[in-house]
């Protein structure tokens, strides 16, 4: 096994990970990443855009109070205020850095508006691919840092654990199926979601709830896992993931139908810019009926191709035209708002381990993350994460590493797991969706046993094992209805009920 030694190991190539590297220009940092360096994970197909209160009429505070509505009584104010006040200076940074945004004629930042924000304060960079200019802004400044090691194409199996602190972590590269063990003081998660346990799915292959199965094994504390957002408008293809049909269209006027009828205005007040939980649930409810959901567009007419240029695309790999057609659309397992508990510093409950980005639980999000909250959730605490490893731990400090053998493995799902990986998401999808109760949860959890049962033996599919039974016995101990979380046979808040720290005992065929 090949050994290696660094004062930062981050897991991770997306905004959180490289804001983090960047942050720390100092140490010896290395970043692993399971696909080729800057083209995995969600960041560079990120549509909708960042919110930032940098507008005029805009304030850190009215941005707060919509994070805040949005959370459903679930999320941390001291979070949501340092997100919303460092925000605009991360936006700043990474200007500076090289990302190029959307701009009006007199050369101002241009804003969009959102479902569930009062103001125009949502960046967007060449209309919907914002992710894609962020990740390449941060890439090539990752590239300019010659103490950033890039490790890619290898797949974390697991930490490295020295007394009871995190000293480093083992994997194995895809291609050649040669082992590594990365060796330092302090270890950042940064390696996404979850939505690849469910069937259907805006996110990319990679978004697996890793970071879940990894941090759970070394004994980290996890916290409201049970809340999933399901995004309302996926484009309803035989494409997996679906292509996302950013919410900024519904910002700019498309509206929903089902059998030729608006129906979110009998649902909610704000119609088609509700929360996301509300409208995906009221297209589930159509669904439910029969009845084939669109997204009709066609008041954007001829600005369209400019002002949605990714949309558009899959639209037309689709044999679809949005000035002329209605798109069929369907939710899709989105984003995950719950994660690996983190303090405002990103610190997990475990020494030498931090977290950030949509693997953490900072208690932004509470139990529905505003839209495009997320990419600025990665730049605010992926910076300040490095500051408080800067403050924390001393350049070249060393752990002692116990050796011990990693057994070769596949690192992606086998042709023989398919069937498996293809169970366990089809279950999650009916049992864990949009719509829960303790039967079909239950039945969930016999449907993973017996997937485990086979032995898998690859890193992807045992993480998504654990993944998938942290969030379904989450779920279950969470007896009420509150945001992403939605359960028939508790429909009702329970205004008792706050956050659910959570600590995996399951016995998995672990790394």
């Amino acid at each position: 096994m090949h050994k290696i030694e660094a004062d930062v190991v981050i897991i991770g190539g997306g905004i959180a990970g490289l804001s983090a590297a960047l942050g720390l220009p100092d140490r010896r940092v290395a970043v692993v990443t399971k696909a080729s360096f800057g083209k995995g994970g969600s960041t560079p197909i990120a549509q909708g855009g960042i919110a930032c209160a940098m507008g005029k009429d805009d304030s850190p505070e009215l941005h707060a109070a919509d994070t805040l509505v949005a959370g459903d009584g679930l999320s941390v104010s001291e979070c949501v205020t340092l997100l919303t006040k460092e925000g605009p200076e991360q936006i700043r940074r990474l200007i500076e850095a090289g990302a190029n945004f959307d701009r009006t004629e007199d050369g101002e930042l241009s804003f969009g508006r959102e479902a569930a924000h009062c103001r125009r304060r949502i960046l967007h960079a060449n209309g919907d691919s914002t992710g894609a200019e962020v990740e390449r802004a941060l890439v090539a400044a990752v590239r300019r840092n010659a103490a950033i090691q890039i490790i890619e194409d290898c797949y974390v199996a697991d930490l490295v654990m020295a007394d009871g602190q995190v000293a480093g972590v083992r994997g194995i590269f895809n291609a050649t199926g040669e082992r590594i063990e990365v060796q330092a003081p302090a270890v950042v998660l940064a390696c996404g979601g979850i939505g690849r346990i469910y069937r259907y799915t805006t996110n990319p292959v990679e978004s697996v709830g890793d970071g879940l199965a990894i941090a759970a094994r070394c004994g980290a504390v996890l916290s409201d896992v049970e809340f999933v957002q399901f995004h309302p408008t996926a484009l309803n293809t035989s494409l997996d993931p679906l292509p996302l049909l950013t919410e900024a269209l519904r910002g700019e006027g498309a509206v929903l139908l089902a059998n030729g009828r608006r129906f979110m205005p009998d649902l909610h007040k704000d119609a088609e810019l509700a929360p996301r939980d509300v409208v995906a649930r009221g297209i589930w409810a159509q669904q439910q009926k029969r009845l084939d959901v669109f997204l009709d567009a066609r008041t954007i007419g001829e600005r369209f191709p400019q002002k949605f240029p990714t949309v558009f695309a899959f639209c037309q790999q689709a044999g679809l035209d949005p000035r002329t057609d209605m798109l069929p659309i369907s939710p899709a397992a989105h984003y995950h708002m719950g994660g690996v508990s983190v303090d405002a510093n990103g610190r997990t409950n475990v020494p030498g381990l931090w977290a950030c980005g949509e693997v953490s639980a900072t208690g932004v999000h509470g139990a529905n993350r505003l839209a495009s909250n997320s990419l600025l959730e990665g730049l605010v605490f992926g910076a300040r994460v490095s500051l408080d490893i800067s403050r924390s731990i001393a350049p070249g400090s060393r752990p002692v590493c116990p050796d011990v053998e990693m057994k070769p493995r596949p690192t992606f799902i086998t042709p023989d797991e398919a069937p498996l990986a293809q169970r366990l998401r089809d279950t999650m999808w009916n049992d864990v969706g949009l719509v829960r109760n303790a039967q079909s949860m239950t039945h969930a959890l016999q449907v993973f046993d017996e997937i485990s049962a086979q032995t898998p033996q690859s890193i992807m599919l045992c993480h998504m094992i654990d993944a998938a039974r942290i969030i379904t016995q989450a779920a279950l101990a969470r007896k009420e209805s509150r945001g992403g979380h939605y359960r028939s046979d508790y429909p009702e808040h329970d205004p008792h009920s706050q956050h659910h720290p959570f600590v995996y005992t399951g016995n998995g065929p672990w790394c």
